[in-house]
């Protein structure tokens, strides 16, 4: 009777240690949230007065103290829109907002834009984003316009959408970026839209399952398609080390991607394809110990070379939402190696000091390393992705 009164009592207080541990890492993480929340209203209203008013934020140059922006065909013109409405959403800040839509009313002639495959980046990421958090039904007709410019690059011979125009280099490029932008015309279909839209993006996400991926679920970057038969032309890339690695950033498309489009399908071959993508990230030999990739997964010199907080912003958040679809032991696994990566992107290593790095959140992410561009820098998507991954966290596991 003493043995077992002392195993119990033993188990007890196992189960209440456990219990507390739980609580102050719970505690931990809103703290972090609030502090990385409070960090980024501040640190965009440097942005914002930084910033020309017809023009948004690409990057920054500390060698030269140089904020580069964009126009607003640029395909990263809905970051900076999305991100304070993220920063928004969280802080209930009406002056995050008021800029918000600033920048919002700038990029709205975009809805019309056919000349890539990047109107969900662009118009979803902002148009989406507010139209969810405030509610504002004048948002939602730019959202189907834009809807109805994407689904124009749709090729329906080769059942996918033409990301770039033809070049000496590619006949017809399909990037696995293009997955992100699937979701705009999902979305479109189940709320009123055409249901073509999301037939396309079906059609798309099926095609880029087939031809995009090697046996051990990494990505190609570009794969290069006849249009008129639909026949692989050739596979490579244009930002990873080479044609056969796997460039890290494109990793985190597939993840978040397939992930996504799980959501509105409820396709289990989408399902088990994210998570392959994430065993292989999860896993890859070269994944360093915080979590934070570099730029390519195969990249030479390594463990000399760069890091990319943006793809690890965006596998962090793919990840998160996966474990909303995941049994609890893969929940556990997906949840934990994004908070991991959310804890290391949050850290001094990662974040910049209030009022530095051009009034961006985040250093040391990598654009297009083989192009020598954005190399070591911040980026927009990099801050939104994170943001995002920020606002998931908070939303779904706190």
């Amino acid at each position: 009777m003493k043995k077992l009164l002392f195993a119990l009592s033993f188990l007890a207080t196992a189960v209440i240690a456990h219990a507390q541990e739980a609580a102050n890492e719970k505690e931990a993480m809103k703290n972090l949230l609030n502090r990385q929340f409070e960090f980024a209203q501040k640190q965009y209203q440097l942005l914002a007065k930084n910033t020309p008013a017809d023009r948004m934020p690409k990057t920054y140059y500390a060698k030269n103290n140089k904020l580069e922006t964009s126009d607003t065909k640029w395909w990263c013109s809905g970051f900076y829109p999305g991100s304070l409405l993220y920063i928004y959403e969280y802080t209930k800040d009406s002056g995050t907002l008021k800029e918000a839509e600033k920048r919002l009313a700038v990029l709205e002639k975009e809805k019309h834009y056919t000349g890539n495959h990047d109107l969900g980046f662009m118009m979803f990421c902002s148009f989406g984003n507010a139209y969810r958090i405030t509610g504002n039904a004048r948002y939602k007709p730019t959202i189907d316009t834009a809807a109805a410019s994407l689904a124009t690059r749709y090729r329906p011979a080769a059942k996918v959408i033409q990301s770039w125009n033809s070049s000496k280099q590619w006949k017809g490029p399909v990037i696995i970026d293009n997955m992100m932008n699937l979701e705009l015309l999902a979305w479109v279909s189940d709320h009123g839209g055409d249901p073509k839209y999301k037939k396309i993006a079906i059609n798309h996400a099926d095609t880029s399952l087939k031809n995009h991926f090697r046996s051990n679920y990494s990505s190609y970057h570009v794969v290069d398609y006849d249009m008129t038969t639909g026949k692989v032309l050739k596979r490579g890339t244009a930002q990873g080390a080479f044609d056969e690695s796997a460039w890290s950033r494109g990793q985190g498309w597939g993840l978040y991607g397939y992930t996504m489009m799980y959501r509105f399908t409820r396709n289990k071959h989408y399902l088990n394809q994210a998570k392959n993508i994430a065993r292989f990230i999860i896993n890859h030999p070269n994944m360093p110990t915080d979590q934070i990739p570099y730029w390519d997964f195969n990249a030479p010199n390594i463990p000399d070379t760069y890091r990319d907080a943006s793809a690890a912003a965006v596998i962090a958040s793919g990840l998160l939402e996966l474990g909303q679809y995941a049994t609890k032991s893969e929940r556990k696994l997906y949840v934990g190696e994004a908070k991991k990566m959310i804890i290391s992107l949050s850290s001094d290593a990662y974040t910049a000091k209030l009022g530095e790095n051009g009034g961006f959140l985040l250093m040391h992410s990598t654009g297009a390393l083989p192009l020598k561009s954005e190399v070591d820098v911040p980026l927009s998507y990099a801050d939104y992705y994170y943001l995002e991954a920020l606002m998931r966290y908070k939303n779904w596991y706190l």
